[in-house]
């Protein structure tokens, strides 16, 4: 247990560093790049929805690899694709440069995110793999709470083109040792070289879905998630801008701090007191969280308490969504072909997402923050939907069945 831990303490660090510098600094630093080129602020989410849309799309091959070459190396050749995507955005001369760095930057995540770091849990302690992805999202989850508020005091003394600099010079200090380290030979692999038996597999090689089910299964889980990134996906780029426009002024940084702890708080409960809960119930808890949140935000405005109580639900809706972003296939699919069964999800939650940013935008312009903010609320209720007829298709058996290997993290003996 003492290597587990070692490699998820590791991989925490850097997907704190991963989606701070590569994901939430974005929000923060957009008006600046807007201005810098001298295009409206819809342009540059618009040019991120680009971007995203193109990491969706390389996403299935990025799955592929991950299996065939092993996640700690793709990781390490993300880590340097990532450095050079930034360093290429802050060069960047004018507009058409930029939008081509943006586009290399989303391409890079889907090496060194959560679509590569679960899989490497699977192939490193499939053993274990539930439990290490609850405890690696447990880590992670402090990404937003250490990166917004650093983003922004960097912006103060420096540029954005700065900023990127110093994020590209953590991609390769910090990320690129930690996935060349990962990158040696996985557990399992090293026993069966030895000649021991690996650890038993918590998770069956073909998950719990029948055959006859999984075309089905599949399609409404990527119908779901589709739903639930384009929520995600509109309200963690446009946070801050969010909360300032709703009159909250400085204080948005403030109450935006309590969405991070607010996702460990809530992976730590189900650590706790949640073992019992199948994926699929996670599922279900968290889709339902994230709209009512944005429907008590928008409904008590400009009332700081009002907002710190959404940031504190979206913080749990949204914390229970990256776990069970990879323990539901994992569960109904099984280990085999896992990394790219990951680049699948991915790719789905990118492309449907990918609009997300620049149609918020858009929204709020046309009906204000608060009309935007139901509007989501309203899609993402279709995730709850879709979740449950999952469990409807499957029956309950398979749902029952599924709670077992959900988030069992009582420690190894």
């Amino acid at each position: 247990m003492r290597g587990t831990w070692a490699d998820i303490a590791a991989l925490g660090v850097s997907q704190i560093v991963g989606y701070g510098t590569l994901y939430y600094s974005f929000g923060i630093l957009a008006p600046s790049m807007a201005k810098d080129i001298g295009w409206p602020s819809e342009w540059v989410f618009g040019a991120l929805s680009v971007a995203l849309l193109a990491g969706g799309l390389v996403a299935p091959w990025t799955g592929r690899w991950l299996d065939r070459f092993g996640a700690g190396r793709v990781m390490a050749a993300g880590s340097v694709a990532a450095a050079i995507a930034l360093v290429a955005a802050a060069l960047a001369p004018a507009a058409p440069a930029f939008v081509l760095a943006l586009v290399a930057i989303e391409v890079a995540s889907t090496f060194v995110q959560y679509g590569a770091a679960f899989p490497l849990l699977v192939q490193r302690h499939p053993g274990t793999a539930q439990r290490s992805i609850l405890y690696l999202t447990l880590i992670a989850g402090f990404a937003s709470t250490l990166f917004w508020p650093l983003t922004t005091w960097l912006h103060g003394t420096m540029s954005w083109r700065e900023v990127y600099l110093v994020f590209a010079a953590m991609n390769v200090a910090v990320c690129l040792p930690i996935h060349l380290w990962l990158a040696r030979r996985p557990k399992a692999q090293a026993l069966a070289a030895a000649g021991a038996e690996p650890v038993a597999r918590v998770v069956p090689a073909r998950g719990l879905v029948p055959p006859s089910l999984r075309s089905r299964a599949f399609l409404l889980m990527g119908v779901a998630f589709a739903f639930q990134s384009l929520v995600v996906s509109s309200v963690l780029v446009h946070m801050l801008p969010i909360l300032s426009a709703l009159g909250l002024g400085p204080a948005g940084v403030m109450v935006s701090a309590v969405f991070g702890p607010a996702q460990v708080a809530g992976r730590f409960t189900l650590m706790v007191f949640g073992r019992d809960l199948s994926p699929l119930a996670l599922a279900v808890i968290s889709a339902a969280l994230l709209p009512a949140s944005l429907v008590l935000l928008a409904a008590t405005a400009p009332s700081p308490v009002g907002a710190a109580v959404f940031a504190a639900l979206f913080g749990l809706g949204n914390g229970l969504y990256s776990i069970f972003g990879g323990t539901l296939p994992l569960a109904l699919f099984g280990s085999e072909g896992y990394g790219a069964l990951q680049g699948r999800v991915t790719s789905i939650r990118l492309i449907i997402g990918s609009a997300a940013p620049f149609a918020f935008a858009l929204a709020t312009d046309w009906m204000g923050v608060g009309g935007g903010l139901l509007v989501t609320a309203f899609l993402g209720c279709g995730a709850v939907v879709t979740f449950a007829a999952v469990g409807l298709l499957l029956g309950r058996r398979v749902a029952v069945a599924s709670s077992s290997m959900s988030t069992d993290v009582r420690l190894d003996p």
